[in-house]
């Protein structure tokens, strides 16, 4: 996976609704995060303004419905491809790899899936850009066995309801 994706992704995965965990939930495992990737952590309020930013962006429908601005250093230097971000901290690595992604018209293909019991970040790689489940084996699965028996109980329902 193109490792501007995987970032994106990472980030916006530090929330985990299903086990109910939360990286940004200390300042310690935001640490440890930014640290693992080689990164330096911002102050915590501003790397999770960032993460409900991009989530919002991203089409969290859950996310804070008011964006947060959230400025960060990224210098840029001249490159063989063109300008090359350099950025200092792990929110601006984040913010530079979303921009990148943003440039290759890549960027609406990272998703939020609609499962509330998932809310998982992932990237699209449907030709048509129609993905919508994270996975259609689990969160697709769930939601269409939930449609079916919902569909299932009004159909006994209404054959019970005496005529006339």
């Amino acid at each position: 996976m193109d490792p501007d994706v995987s970032l994106v992704l990472d980030f916006l995965n530090t929330r985990d609704a299903e086990a109910d965990t939360d990286v940004l939930g200390s300042e310690e495992t935001w640490r440890t995060w930014a640290s693992d990737r080689g990164l330096t952590a911002d102050p915590l309020p501003e790397a999770t303004r960032a993460r409900e930013a991009l989530r919002a962006a991203a089409g969290d429908r859950a996310a804070d419905d008011v964006a947060p601005t959230v400025h960060v250093p990224v210098r840029t230097s001249p490159s063989a491809g063109g300008v090359a971000f350099e950025p200092s901290t792990a929110v601006a690595a984040v913010y530079a790899a979303a921009a990148r992604l943003t440039v290759l018209g890549e960027r609406n293909r990272i998703k939020i899936c609609p499962a509330d019991d998932c809310r998982r970040a992932f990237h699209d790689r449907s030709r048509n850009r129609s993905r919508t489940w994270c996975s259609m084996r689990v969160c697709g699965n769930r939601r269409k066995a939930r449609t079916f028996r919902r569909r299932s109980t009004l159909s006994i329902t209404q054959m019970e309801q005496p005529c006339g």
